[in-house]
């Protein structure tokens, strides 16, 4: 399996990042985690325009699906095409957020994607198996655990600690977890992850590699973050970039 990072910063776009979008490859296949807003140019800069079989949306907040409104566009009006529709796993809501941010006048999305609701559970996407579970985040949000071949790659989505993340994570050999907050401050309760709690989360679950990402730029430090998700997490912790990649 090999991850690109498209996109990681975290709320809104940075002066160096798109939103949340995690491209998984494997077998040929590829499956776009997240298409957060600006990653479309990510998508094309370190991929390709037409280098996705799936998505998986894990929640509908902007930061995490606005891009999938504008690959309408890629899709439906392509000269060499439309485009057959691209399978969408998302929260319920899915079809009618797109469309409604797309272009309400044009209607549904239906012809561009096929939605398939997400819930926990285990299920396959392409040659991977994917397992999702409610997360801690003011709307429905999933974390993720991708499978393939024996290895194992969690990604959080976005959430404040839960069981349901811990669970996901055991024995991932990498933990793809946001850590928006800074530790020993006022935040607010039941939205995001702090690097020290990121760290305590990886330890526990028994994980290989930490990658720590959606940190918030503009109110953040990159340094007290990975600082703080050392602390608790003695394995490799690692801030990731626009257009790394990462062997599972």
């Amino acid at each position: 399996m090999r991850l690109t990072v498209l996109g990681c910063a975290g709320s809104f776009p940075g002066p160096e990042s798109a939103c949340s979008a995690y491209l998984v490859e494997a077998e040929g296949f590829r499956l776009l985690i997240d298409f957060g807003s600006g990653s479309l140019s990510a998508l094309q800069r370190y991929a390709g325009l037409h280098a996705v079989d799936a998505i998986l949306l894990t929640h509908l907040h902007c930061d995490h699906m606005l891009d999938a409104c504008t690959y309408v566009v890629v899709r439906r009006y392509a000269p060499d095409g439309p485009y057959p529709p691209l399978p969408v796993y998302a929260p319920a809501g899915a079809p009618d957020r797109i469309a409604s941010a797309y272009s309400p006048a044009e209607g549904p999305v239906d012809d561009v994607y096929t939605f398939y609701g997400l819930q926990p559970g285990t299920f396959p996407i392409g040659p991977f198996s994917v397992s999702v579970d409610r997360v801690n985040h003011p709307v429905e949000t999933y974390g993720v655990r991708v499978e393939h071949q024996g290895r194992v790659l969690v990604y959080s989505s976005d959430t404040a600690p839960c069981e349901a993340l811990l669970r996901l994570a055991q024995g991932a050999d990498l933990f793809l977890c946001e850590a928006s907050y800074l530790d020993g401050v006022a935040n607010p309760p039941d939205l995001h992850l702090t690097g020290r709690e990121a760290g305590e989360i990886a330890a526990k679950a028994g994980v290989g590699k930490l990658l720590l990402t959606h940190l918030v730029a503009a109110w953040g430090s990159e340094s007290e973050t990975h600082e703080a998700a050392a602390s608790t997490f003695t394995g490799p912790v690692e801030i990731v970039r626009p257009g790394a990649r990462y062997e599972v």
